[in-house]
């Protein structure tokens, strides 16, 4: 009887891989310099004229991510945050009447955080 080990060799021949890797990427130059619109991304650049309302939107911002994380008030996957407020309140779990003040004014995201992730 023959061995195992031979009859595996000739029937899993490996092949040895010979694909030698050239580097010939260059990095650009001077692509992310100060001020260089191009390595900047809309968002960035978007409220750059006006610092006053990137801390507006910045707390605002904030205030509405810490609701979309508190489990306390319900899951926010497929509803808008808007919704998910009023479900909290017909349901008694009193959520902050600040975020209903953001959420009605306009002027934020109505999608939740995890909107479009899962």
């Amino acid at each position: 009887m023959a061995t195992v080990s031979g009859n595996m060799k000739g029937f899993y021949k490996q092949k040895k891989n010979t694909i030698t890797k050239k580097s010939s990427k260059k990095s650009p130059i001077n692509a992310a310099t100060l001020a260089s619109v191009a390595a900047q991304t809309p968002a960035l650049i978007s409220h750059a004229g006006n610092p006053e309302l990137e801390d507006e939107h910045k707390e605002s911002e904030v205030m509405l991510r810490q609701f979309d994380m508190n489990m306390a008030y319900g899951p926010c996957i497929g509803i808008t945050r808007l919704a998910r407020w009023e479900r909290a309140q017909r349901l008694g779990l009193n959520p902050p009447q600040e975020i209903e003040t953001l959420l009605k004014g306009g002027k934020v995201q109505p999608e939740s955080l995890w909107d479009g992730c899962i």
